[in-house]
């Protein structure tokens, strides 16, 4: 960080001791220009440290993406088959819908992962997870992976740009319209994939207008997808992919190949995975931006880490409880989140920006949202804004 004003230059020399400080701000430190830029420059400490702490640990491990991939699928997909060869209504199906719910959800969530990995660094990644659960469950990578580094950049996070964010906070109507379509899921998807897709494929023309308006999983309906040559293929392949497989399970239970009932135990994972994915998604950020661009510091503070328990793992998997640890360092692997937790918080003293983007469980951080109350993160938030723009007039002056 550079000083360009005289009041930093003198804040540097009062600390090296070569400029006896004013005795005004000896006594009212908070109000003068030194002690603004002194906290501006603690902020950039805190951050700066902060990454020397996690430096080590970008590197992802193919082995454990492999095997966390292939074991989750194992279990959840032999999960689903016995659930549909279970009586229906008996607690076996229940039992066997609740594994495949579990695992099935933690192997979607993949897709998160997938929208930060480097191609070369697993490659062939993104297309297995597609045949084992983006096809299956029609929420192939390509609805996430691309714009998901709309709700990262700091130019479009908590802005109308922003596939990701709504302000909900306080706003308990849309929240609750929000939860409960989620069930919707199912259908919105079967939809997209299923019934459009070859309209699409023969109309180019409402082909992109699908990729702009219905390519995305997004909870701003005001989000417009701009998709690139490469992504444009990749959808279409996607799409014709999806037929194909689809075509084949629809023809084999047309000729009584499969059960029936095997669509509705698919409706009952994909709706239920939607409404947990949809709380866990309440209970990420804060929801209290006013639209404008925030930095890097405001973003982290608008966010949320909830370590819990084991059992945390169930809704927030793949690392997703440590969200706003993931907004601080988004290049993070997965398996490295829970270290980097562990070093951050054991280094980083309550009173930093860090430490105060917490919450003990799920049920606090949606409580907080549906009242709309303020945040320890919410103050941060203001005195950071207060101290940036104080920093900037007292540059210009």
């Amino acid at each position: 960080m550079i000083v360009t004003s005289w009041a930093g230059c003198r804040w540097i020399l009062i600390k090296a001791g070569l400029w006896a400080a004013d005795t005004t701000e000896m006594l009212h430190p908070a109000n003068s220009e030194t002690s603004v830029l002194q906290a501006e420059l603690e902020h950039e400490d805190e951050s700066a440290w902060s990454r020397k702490i996690v430096a080590d640990l970008y590197t992802p491990r193919p082995v454990i993406y492999w095997t966390d991939l292939f074991l989750t699928a194992l279990i959840g997909w032999g999960a689903f088959v016995l659930a549909v060869a279970a009586r229906p209504g008996s607690w076996p199906m229940w039992a066997f819908g609740f594994v495949a719910v579990v695992a099935l959800y933690r192997g979607s969530i993949f897709a998160h992962e997938l929208s930060h990995l480097r191609t070369s660094a697993l490659p062939g990644f993104s297309a297995v997870w597609d045949v084992l659960f983006g096809i299956p469950l029609l929420v192939p990578a390509v609805v996430y992976v691309g714009m998901h580094k709309d709700h990262h950049t700091i130019s479009t996070y908590g802005t109308k740009r922003d596939p990701e964010y709504f302000p909900f906070a306080g706003a308990k109507a849309r929240i609750a319209c929000f939860a409960v379509t989620s069930f919707l899921l199912p259908v919105i998807v079967f939809l997209r994939f299923i019934l459009l897709s070859p309209v699409g494929l023969c109309w180019p023309r409402f082909h992109r207008g699908l990729e702009r308006h219905a390519s995305s999983l997004t909870i701003n309906h005001a989000y417009e997808r701009e998709m690139s040559p490469r992504e444009h293929v990749r959808t279409v392949v996607t799409e014709v992919a999806i037929l194909l497989a689809w075509g084949l399970v629809i023809a084999l239970a047309a000729r009584g190949g499969l059960p029936v009932r095997t669509f509705a135990v698919w409706y009952g994972v994909v709706a239920t995975t939607g409404f947990v994915n949809t709380l866990r998604t309440l209970g990420a950020h804060r929801y209290e931006s006013d639209g404008q661009p925030m930095s890097r510091l405001e973003q982290l503070a608008d966010s949320i880490d909830t370590p819990g328990a084991f059992w945390t793992e169930l809704w927030a998997p793949v690392g997703l409880r440590y969200h706003a640890l993931h907004h601080y360092f988004p290049g993070l692997p997965y398996h490295s989140l829970r270290a980097a937790y562990a070093r951050l918080t054991a280094a980083l003293g309550p009173e930093t920006v860090y430490r105060r983007a917490s919450s003990p469980s799920l049920g606090a951080s949606l409580h907080t949202l549906w009242e709309g109350a303020p945040h320890a993160a919410s103050g941060v938030r203001d005195e950071l804004g207060e101290k940036e723009n104080a920093v900037r007039v007292n540059r210009v002056a």
